[in-house]
Formats: structure tokens, C-alpha cells, sequence
């Protein structure tokens, strides 16, 4: 049977974003949280570096803003990389208090971060150490200390395995009265599709690099935010810019396990399947180069040398820093027979970062009143054209932060004035060709990764093209005609993203930072400072 709920802020996602807003309204509102798998599935747990911020006398902000903006390509907003630097100190002080423990040089003696406390890591991109970080596993840290708060406050409420089918409007089209009244829920373990009504309503879903062959993010990365907020008539940004790590262990048992930039940052040294090193030869700024630079540089190698994989190498450092300061990626390549001491480790470049998203203000709200989005599903002007290493926690705290402000000014205004309707199944049956979503989602992640990968060119665009429009008219079909899985609602929603990434991509007619074209090999100055702005049609979302 189908339930109802009602809450003041609805949030979907449970990663470093939606917990983090969930802490700051819910001292003056009733809090959902819903995760479509166990609370501590997403990306932020798998995140390793650390998150960028100005801790140290030496570094300053106007540095940290010009790396960004240099990273970006062009296209960062000089406001938003403004926004987001300067609260970068105030969040990382927020997270201390909410128990995050930071890797330190010596314990601190004062309440407030000053030099020497914490151990700053450098990465790529970044002019200074800025990067504060918990070893090597920095997303579980910040994960389990929010996790903490969030389970043992009296107004949060979490569901897990809950998986967000759409959002529902107040049925209005006309853009100045239309607004998010909250979303048709599935209830995994049931099987029931639920209706949770709400005030304001949040996307901190994460991004969509599941839509690639080889990525380094959990299955849960489906862009289910982005592909929602478009059917419900937002505008997304900027999908052709897909960050592609440069170093993820190369293993049939480990092709999701990220090595993290914090190596490079101090002192491994990327190399041929021959021993030497070939990064100068692509930028002045070697192995931290920008991640764009790297992944490009690695991608063509390997396919110069018709090499498999190319090689990571720090042994020339100490075991013990090595074993002390990257303790779950030595544990991990030694289980695979790789000593992070002693060896060269074999990596290739995966799916990572998704760089564009539902666009949005600096309050975190999108083009539908009522509705935001914080984190990796959104679009905020922050990365431009490529994200600097480490700054994706940073933006998913702040902006979860002026996010919560905007909505606490707004929600005492807000009424249940409007019903959603239950779920109408009546007209659908149980499944009996589940092959058809396997078969799709894997034609859909190879095709993705050959024709809209590191390289691309019009013609492999115009392919891909192709194949989405076949594989959505069948999905739309399927959909149509048999009751909801979590399969098909993330197979729904990636070729929805893939199709959003491709017609992105095909606008951009020059190569910029982490979208690069053989037949536009060059940086166009026309495009300087132009984003790729996608508008959906007007059209009812409900089933």
C-alpha cells in the first residue's frame, strides 16, 4: 500500500550535501533525508584527498581564487569561486565541531584552525598546501561525522533504500507560478512507490559518471537530480565537461578504486610502461597539472604506445610517510599484490567529476521555486570548464549552508495547499524481460566511454546521438508498460544525462579544458566565458 508524507524540507541524497543542509535547518524544521541506498553509499564516503581551503598565513584567498579560475578554463563565475573561497575556513571550523577529525601535525590548542595544527596536503592546480584531509580517506571522515549528527537529531528523519522517481510540481507552466511540492518516492524494499510532500525540496544526488565504462564512482552515480530536474523544466549547464581522474588502479578486481591526487601532491611520479617520466613534456607543472592535463597526457600515451595501462610510482619516498599517510590505498594495492612501497602501480583514467548540472544561484536555487540543488548535481559556476582537485566538498558545504539560509527565510510562507496524487500502476505489469535494462545500460556505458570519452570528434558525437535516441524510444516504451525497478529508474535517468551530455558537447565546436575534439583541437576566444546552457521543454511530468 502506498504511504504519504509530509515534511518541511525534503532532501534527496545523503552524501556531504543533503546532510550537511539537513544539520542546518533542522533545528527550526522537520528534516527528510533519503538515500536510495544504505545513507553512506554515495560518492562523498569514497572521496580521498581532502577538501581545499585557506588554513595557512602563507596561502590567501586571491590564490586560491586564481588557481580555481585558472583550472576552470575560462568559464569559472569570479563570483561564485569568490563565494565559495572565502567560507572556505568557517566550513572546514564547522565540520571540526560536527567531530571530523583532520590528519594533524601536532594536536591544536585553540578552537580555531591556525598554522601547523593540521597537515596541508598540495594537489593539482593548487599554488599552496591547502588541501586538509584524514589520511587518505577523507569523504568516509566527513561521511561518518555528519552521519553521527544527522541519526541522533530529534527533527531529521532518514529512509534508506528510497530511490526519488520524479518530482512533482503544483501543476502550474507558467515559470512565475510554477513551483516543486515534492516527489514520487520508491520504497525499494516494499516495492511501493510513496508520495512525500514538502515545503522545499532539495537534489543532492551527485553527479553521473555512471554513464562511462570505467569510473571511479559508486553504481549509485546515475545522475537521477539532473535527468528529474530536466523533465520537471530546469535548465542544466556545462554537461559536456566530464572530468576524467587520471589515476585509477588498473585491476579486474579494482576498476572503481580511485588513487588519490594527494600522491602526486607529494612527490609520485607518473611513468611509462619503460621507467620514464613524460609529463614535462605537456606542462611546465609535471604530475600536478591540472587533472585535464593529465588525463589527456595519459590518454595519449597509451594510445601512442598501444599500452594497456601507463604507471604510478612513489616508492622513491619513505615507507613509513607512504604507510602513514595513505594507509587505505597501501592496504588496498597490497591485497591486489601491488607493495605502494617498493612498486610502480599500474593506473588508467576513469569517469569522475561531473563538471555541469541543474544550474543555480548562489543560494542553491534552481530555475523552479521551491526546488534546490547542492553538491555534484548542480551547477554553480565553481569549476568553469574543469574542477580543481578538492574543491567539490568545499562547494557541498557552503552551498548546503547558504542553500539552508535561503530556505529558513522562506518556509514559514510555504502551505500544503496542494495534494499529490498516489501512483497510478493500474495500467502495468510485472516484468518479464529484465535483460532488456541490462542489455541497455551496458550498450549505453560502452558507447558512452568510445564515442564521449577524454577524445572526441563530431562524428563519434553524431553516433552517439544516434544510439541514445534508439535506446531512449525503447526505455520510454519499457517504462510505459511495467512497474518501476531501481534498475530502470537509473537506466531512465543516465540516458536522459548521456543525452544532455552528448548535445552539450556537440554545441562546443573548440577544445577547453576537460572537453577536447580532434576536428576543434584549439581553444576558440569567441566561446571565452560562455557556458553550454541547455532549456528543456515545457511538458507535464507526471505519469
Amino acid at each position: 500500500m502506498s504511504l504519504s508524507h509530509d515534511f518541511d524540507v525534503l532532501i534527496i541524497g545523503s552524501g556531504a550535501a543533503g546532510l550537511s543542509l539537513a544539520l542546518h535547518v533542522a533545528d527550526h524544521a522537520k528534516v527528510c533525508v533519503l538515500s536510495k541506498n544504505k545513507i553512506a553509499s554515495g560518492s562523498t564516503s569514497w572521496a580521498q584527498g581532502g577538501i581545499a581551503a585557506v588554513l595557512d598565513d602563507r596561502d590567501s584567498m586571491a590564490s586560491h581564487i586564481e588557481d580555481t579560475i585558472n583550472a576552470g578554463g575560462g568559464l569559472c563565475d569570479y563570483e561564485a569561486v569568490k563565494f565559495v573561497v572565502s567560507q572556505g575556513k568557517e566550513a572546514i571550523n564547522w565540520l571540526i565541531k560536527n567531530g571530523a577529525d583532520f590528519t594533524k601535525d601536532h594536536e591544536p590548542d585553540k578552537e580555531t584552525i591556525v598554522e601547523g595544527d593540521y597537515h596541508l596536503t598540495k594537489e593539482g592546480g593548487h599554488s599552496f598546501r591547502r588541501v586538509i584531509h584524514s589520511a587518505d580517506a577523507t569523504g568516509k571522515e566527513v561521511q561518518i561525522s555528519l552521519e553521527k549528527q544527522v541519526r541522533k537529531h530529534p527533527n531529521i528523519t532518514l529512509f534508506e533504500h528510497h530511490m526519488a522517481v520524479d518530482l512533482v510540481s503544483n501543476g502550474f507552466r507558467d515559470p512565475k507560478r510554477q513551483k516543486c511540492i515534492g516527489a514520487y518516492i520508491l520504497d525499494s524494499k516494499r516495492g511501493e512507490i510513496d508520495v512525500f510532500r514538502a515545503k522545499a525540496t532539495v537534489l543532492a544526488t551527485g553527479g553521473a559518471s555512471r554513464a562511462y565504462l570505467y569510473t571511479s564512482n559508486p553504481d549509485g552515480s546515475t545522475g537521477d537530480g539532473i535527468a528529474m530536474a530536466w523533465r520537471l523544466g530546469c535548465r542544466v549547464a556545462n554537461m559536456e565537461f566530464n572530468q576524467f581522474h587520471p589515476t585509477c588502479l588498473y585491476h579486474p578486481e579494482a576498476r572503481t578504486f580511485l588513487l588519490t591526487e594527494a600522491l602526486r601532491g607529494e612527490g609520485a611520479y607518473l611513468r611509462l610502461p619503460n621507467g620514464k617520466r613524460f609529463m614535462e613534456r605537456f606542462d611546465e607543472r609535471g604530475e600536478l597539472a591540472p587533472r585535464d592535463i593529465v588525463a589527456h597526457a595519459i590518454d595519449h600515451e597509451m594510445k601512442r604506445l598501444g599500452a594497456d595501462c601507463l604507471y604510478l610510482d612513489i616508492s622513491h619516498k619513505d615507507g613509513g610517510f607512504i604507510k602513514e599517510h595513505f594507509p587505505t590505498i597501501y592496504k588496498r594495492c597490497l591485497k591486489l599484490g601491488y607493495d605502494l612501497t617498493t612498486d610502480q602501480i599500474p593506473i588508467v583514467p576513469a569517469a569522475h567529476y561531473t563538471c555541469g548540472g541543474i544550474m543555480t544561484d548562489l543560494k542553491a536555487r534552481t530555475d523552479i521555486r521551491n526546488l534546490y540543488a547542492i553538491g555534484e548535481t548542480a551547477h554553480t559556476g565553481l569549476h568553469g570548464a574543469n574542477r580543481m582537485a578538492s574543491n567539490s566538498l568545499l562547494e557541498c558545504l557552503v552551498f548546503a549552508n547558504s542553500g539552508a539560509k535561503d530556505i529558513l527565510k522562506k518556509i514559514n510562507k510555504e502551505q500544503f495547499d496542494v495534494e499529490i496524487k498516489p501512483w497510478d500502476e493500474s495500467r502495468v505489469m510485472d516484468s518479464d524481460e529484465e535483460v532488456v535494462v541490462s542489455h541497455n545500460w551496458n550498450e549505453l556505458r560502452h558507447f558512452m566511454w568510445d564515442y564521449v570519452g577524454i577524445v572526441r570528434t563530431t562524428r563519434r558525437l553524431q553516433r552517439a546521438a544516434r544510439r541514445i535516441d534508439m535506446l531512449a524510444s525503447e526505455i520510454r516504451e519499457y517504462y510505459s508498460h511495467f512497474r518501476i525497478s531501481p534498475d530502470l529508474l537509473e537506466l531512465r535517468n543516465l540516458v536522459t544525462v548521456a543525452d544532455l551530455i552528448v548535445h552539450s558537447a556537440m554545441q562546443r565546436t573548440e577544445s577547453r579544458g576537460l572537453h577536447y575534439m580532434l576536428d576543434f583541437p584549439k581553444v576558440d576566444p569567441e566561446m571565452d566565458s560562455r557556458n553550454t546552457v541547455l532549456k528543456p521543454p515545457r511538458r507535464p511530468n507526471n505519469r
